[in-house]
Formats: structure tokens, sequence, C-alpha cells
């Protein structure tokens, strides 16, 4: 008689964003969320000890005595952070991961956000996404990105930093400047695609896909994008920081 197993592996899966941290328990195997989904806003300001309390608070809601995946907005090397833009400047230089792991009580790996985000697409998305060179934009507070080649991550990639109109990029077309600014869909748009065509001319993607708060509202600014790659909504939507953060904790 043939028995067969179903494999689960759980691990707590946080996302750290400018605004909100958000975190659930996630079946690393299946990618699927396997807990509530708890949601914490980011103090203000975004230091280490205050970030690293309300991190803690989160895993103590969800009773989680386990190994934990982070994303966080910034480079992120061997778990020092390297830079801090939407997060306060104190940072730079720290070791999160031991930070994380010291509040916790639990072992924890850090990685940045997008990264995280990207690594969820690339292995729980189309089969097309493993091939050619593939970017994931996380747009809201910032913009984040992934970039894959051959289904291979290039971390800490941050072509939201690229320079356009003497800024840079996130600071002219991320969501959060469409909201303060009270753009309409069409002028974000069109300034959404301007940045897309500045990075394909850079790295010539075969798709790149948009992540974050925006990936939910496509239909919305689509028909504004002109670009030569293939270009869609992320498919695990705002879900994918969270999965993609416990999956870089697997062992």
């Amino acid at each position: 008689m043939l028995i067969l197993f179903t494999v689960i592996k759980k691990i707590l899966g946080i996302d750290i964003g400018g605004t909100g941290i958000k975190g659930s328990i996630v079946d690393v195997v299946s990618g699927e969320v396997v807990s509530k989904r708890v949601r914490i806003l980011t103090p203000k300001p975004a230091t280490p000890a205050a970030v690293a309390e309300k991190v803690k608070e989160l895993v103590d809601e969800l009773n989680w005595k386990g190994d934990i995946g982070c994303g966080f907005p910034a480079v992120v090397m061997n778990g020092i952070v390297k830079t801090a833009t939407n997060i306060d400047k104190s940072w730079i230089g720290v070791d999160i991961e031991k930070l994380l792991s010291d509040y916790t009580d639990c072992n924890v790996s850090v990685v940045n956000d997008a990264d995280a985000a990207g690594m969820a697409e690339i292995h729980f998305g189309k089969p097309e996404f493993k091939k050619g060179i593939v970017i994931l934009l996380t747009i809201g507070t910032g913009i984040g990105s992934a970039l894959f080649v051959n289904g291979v991550l290039v971390p800490n990639s941050e072509l939201g930093f690229a320079r356009m109109h003497g800024m840079i990029s996130e600071k002219y077309a991320s969501n959060i400047v469409r909201k303060n600014q009270d753009l309409s869909w069409k002028v974000w748009g069109k300034r959404l695609n301007e940045y897309l065509q500045y990075i394909e001319e850079m790295f010539w993607p075969d798709i790149i896909l948009i992540g974050g708060g925006v990936s939910k509202k496509i239909e919305q600014y689509e028909k504004y994008i002109n670009i030569k790659a293939e270009f869609m909504s992320a498919s695990m939507k705002n879900v994918a920081g969270v999965v993609g953060a416990a999956m870089c904790a697997e062992k």
C-alpha cells in the first residue's frame, strides 16, 4: 500500500516596512500562510530598540518559539544593516540578526525586504519567472527591488536609488509620492512608466513584476505603461514579503 506524507515546515515570517510590521506563520514547503496576520505600526522614530520591541510584541502575540525570517527595508550584508532611508539612521552598522534574536529568544535571519518578496515570487510563482532576467519592484513607502538571473538572486539591488531628475527615483515614482502629492493615476502611471523605461535601459529584463500596495490596483495605471519587458502584478501580492522572509530562515 502506498502511503503519502504531507511535509509541513513552519517558520515565522516578518516583514518590517516604513509604516507597518507584518508577520504570520508560514509553511515554507507550500508557501501558504498558516496563522492569523498580525500587523503593528512601525514606531516613530524607527530606532533599533523601538523596532525590536515591536517585533518581540508580534512574536509574543503569535506565541512563537521557533526560527524567524525577517525582511528589512535596507541593504543587509551578513546580518549587518548598511543603509537607512525609510528607517532611523541609527540602524547603520547594527547587527540586526543578533539584536532581534536577543529580543525574541529565537534564531532570526534577516534579508532585504524586497529580496524576500522576490524569493517568494520566484519560488512559488510562474515557471517562467526562473528564466532570464526578472525584476520585482515593491512600490510603497519607497521602491524596493529584487533582481534575478535565471532564478538566482542578485542581493541588495536597491534600484529605487537610481537617480532621475536630480533625485533618487523612489522620491519621484513611489506610492507615497503619489499619495502625498495627490497625483492622479494617469500622472503617476506616466511617472512609473518613465522609471520603468529607465530601469529597462540598464538591465533589459524579460519580466518586471510589481509588488507592494499598488499591485492590487494595477488596472488603474497599466494602460500608461509602455515597455518591452512583460509587465504584470506580482502573484502573491502583499503576502510575498512575509512568505519570502520565512523562506530566508529555512535551514
